[in-house]
């Protein structure tokens, strides 16, 4: 009985918080591009988006095929037809392919492109897709429900790139749990980031909390406290908490710092008398890939926690991951997110 308590306070609490954002996204109206119109859940969750009017859907293809194809998913999940006409269909004879090669040519004939290569990667609907993004034909993307990471990331890394003063993207989760909301990062892209990429990661991080209505309290996490022990990996911590700190001396952030002392209050009094989080935070950037994998799983597995990601940040503009395995709700939730990436608060 404990168990099955616990388990409906859990999707209580997820369906909350995704409730406040499917409410910040509606007043965006972004325009989030999905070019994997024939996985079938893409679809119902395009048609869901537009129902509840979370976002304005793009789908890029033969109109009528599409059309046909969305007919007949509104009437499988009982949805009025009108709601097609909240989706925004891109027929593949209205594009400029020419237009989009040559912008693409440009970006990367540094890197050997040619003009020719160029023409075909954009038969590639992730590459069109962000061409159309990079354009400002949409607000986002949302990719993978089919294909590998690799190739919805690619593209974005290529074309989109980062934000101005950022070296990488990287991967976020809002870990939702009874004691509050939580960003995680990195657990999902940069294997061992440097003491420079982690506090992009923290700053990015901070950024993504803060479009979610979440006061940013940074910590960046190891197994020292404020130089209670001596290593390369605690003095890689501490250089990254002073390097984002002076790049954003706007932000709290703290660190090298145990969890105990980044959550517990009493704890930090013990070990961190002078810290300004004292206890508080609600932003943890873990070491490195290893420790962040496992501490989202962690608290997810053991803890009660809803983790909802990853969500790629410290991109330019939205391009976020599906999981090969998601369902269509978890699709919808990643388009809120998406599209309060895309102009949230800030």
């Amino acid at each position: 009985m404990l168990k099955k308590e616990t388990g409906i306070e859990r999707r209580h609490l997820k369906m909350k918080i995704i409730s406040e954002i499917k409410k910040m996204a509606r007043k965006l109206k972004k325009r989030i591009i999905f070019p994997e119109d024939d996985d079938e859940r893409v679809r119902s969750a395009v048609l869901i988006i537009a129902k509840q009017q979370i976002a304005i859907p793009i789908l890029i293809g033969e109109s009528k095929s599409i059309e046909r194809n969305l007919l007949r998913d509104a009437e499988r999940l009982k949805i009025s037809k009108k709601v097609i006409s909240r989706i925004k269909i891109i027929d593949y004879k209205s594009i400029d392919y020419k237009g989009l090669a040559e912008h693409l040519y440009e970006m990367r004939k540094e890197k050997g492109l040619s003009t020719e290569e160029a023409m075909k990667l954009l038969s590639d609907k992730m590459y069109l897709a962000t061409m159309l993004l990079k354009n400002d034909d949409a607000d986002g993307i949302i990719s993978g429900a089919a294909h590998p990471t690799e190739h919805t990331l690619r593209p974005a890394f290529q074309i989109i790139k980062t934000k101005p003063g950022i070296s990488l993207a990287s991967g976020c989760f809002l870990i939702v749990h009874k004691k509050g909301n939580f960003i995680f990062a990195d657990c999902a892209v940069n294997p061992n980031p440097n003491s420079e990429q982690l506090a992009d990661i923290a700053i990015s991080a901070a950024e993504f909390a803060s479009q979610l209505g979440i006061k940013p309290k940074v910590a960046l996490l190891s197994f020292s406290t404020m130089g209670s022990a001596k290593n390369d990996m605690v003095d890689k911590v501490r250089n990254a908490a002073a390097i984002a700190s002076q790049k954003r001396p706007d932000l709290v952030i703290e660190g090298e710092m145990q969890l105990d002392a980044a959550v517990v209050p009493e704890v930090a009094k013990r070990k961190a008398p002078n810290s300004r989080i004292m206890g508080s935070a609600n932003v943890l950037i873990f070491p490195d890939l290893n420790s962040g994998n496992i501490g989202y799983k962690l608290v997810e597995r053991f803890g009660g926690a809803s983790a909802i990601g990853p969500v790629i940040v410290g991109l330019a503009k939205p391009v976020n991951d599906l999981s090969r395995g998601c369902s269509t709700q978890d699709i919808v939730d990643l388009a809120a997110i998406t599209a309060i990436q895309a102009g949230g608060k800030k």
